[in-house]
């Protein structure tokens, strides 16, 4: 499942070919998402203007026209595909290869847009959704409304995540994996961020010292940051517009390296995996406490 990074990759791709284009109609082949397709909904946004479209957390809300907003979630294999005016076709999500025959049995949404433009939405696994809210309603939406500060924005810092563990007994990456804590981190940036803030992923959140925290911090930004930049990370099948590869899978320090040597040049043990809530944890015994 995409997380931030690639959440946030796939946002800006949209934003370069969808912006200011019209709904002519909207084409759907499969309303059996992970929720109904809301076909009613659907054709109120035909004639409205794409107008810009936004990341929360690891969803996408696309503001269409003054009154509609649509909201995405990728799930496991959702992608969207950009068709321009000249029947090219490019890459926005993840996914194994182009083709045209086999990406048709799973396209589930098509919008036709002005200028002979179209938006596909395809998702192989159906885990994925399309909702479509009333501007004024999104924002209480049941997806959006308990989520935590994002991590790149400022109200993510020492203060708030000092605050938060207070009392709490759970596992510092159970907090961190959180959404309600913190919004759009998932499984592979929490390895990593740990990893770089010494900290072991088992630890108590209450456990945690001051300059610990701080790292947390410090780090969970540096980490996104850096992924964004290099195009977020190719798990299996993730690739970034026009069909290039993340690359920040190629700077793992712990994620997916069990039994490898530990990255750090004055350690000589190997990585180690366990599982913490039925996800797979990799850490250094050495370099984290």
């Amino acid at each position: 499942m995409p997380e931030l990074p690639e959440v946030e990759v796939v946002k800006r791709s949209l934003e370069r070919n969808i912006l200011n284009l019209v709904i002519k109609k909207v084409k759907i082949n499969d309303t059996n998402l992970r929720y109904k397709v809301d076909k009613i909904g659907l054709s109120k946004l035909i004639g409205k203007k794409i107008t810009k479209v936004r990341r929360r957390s690891k969803f996408l809300i696309f503001e269409i026209g003054k009154t509609y907003r649509m909201l995405v979630h990728l799930g496991m294999t959702g992608k969207f595909f950009f068709i321009d005016k000249n029947d090219n076709k490019f890459k926005t999500s993840f996914y194994y290869f182009l083709n045209y025959k086999k990406d048709q049995k799973h396209d589930r949404v098509i919008f036709i847009l002005n200028k002979k433009q179209k938006l596909i939405y395809n998702d192989v696994r159906k885990f994925g959704f399309i909702k479509i809210y009333s501007s004024s309603l999104i924002t209480k939406s049941q997806h959006l409304m308990h989520l935590g500060p994002e991590p790149l924005e400022k109200n993510w810092n020492f203060l708030y995540l000092k605050k938060y563990i207070i009392g709490k007994k759970r596992l510092i990456k159970n907090i961190l994996m959180d959404q309600k804590c913190v919004s759009g981190l998932g499984n592979i940036y929490v390895n990593e961020i740990l990893f770089l803030s010494e900290v072991k992923p088992f630890r108590k959140a209450t456990k945690l010292k001051n300059f610990e925290i701080e790292k947390i911090i410090k780090f969970s930004k540096k980490i996104l940051k850096n992924s964004i930049k290099l195009g977020g990370s190719t798990i299996k099948d993730f690739s970034s517009e026009n069909g290039k590869k993340g690359f920040f899978q190629q700077y793992f320090k712990v994620y997916g390296r069990e039994n490898q040597k530990c990255s750090n040049a004055d350690c000589n043990l190997t990585i180690k995996r366990m599982v913490i809530s039925n996800r797979a944890t990799f850490f250094c015994k050495k370099c984290q406490k």
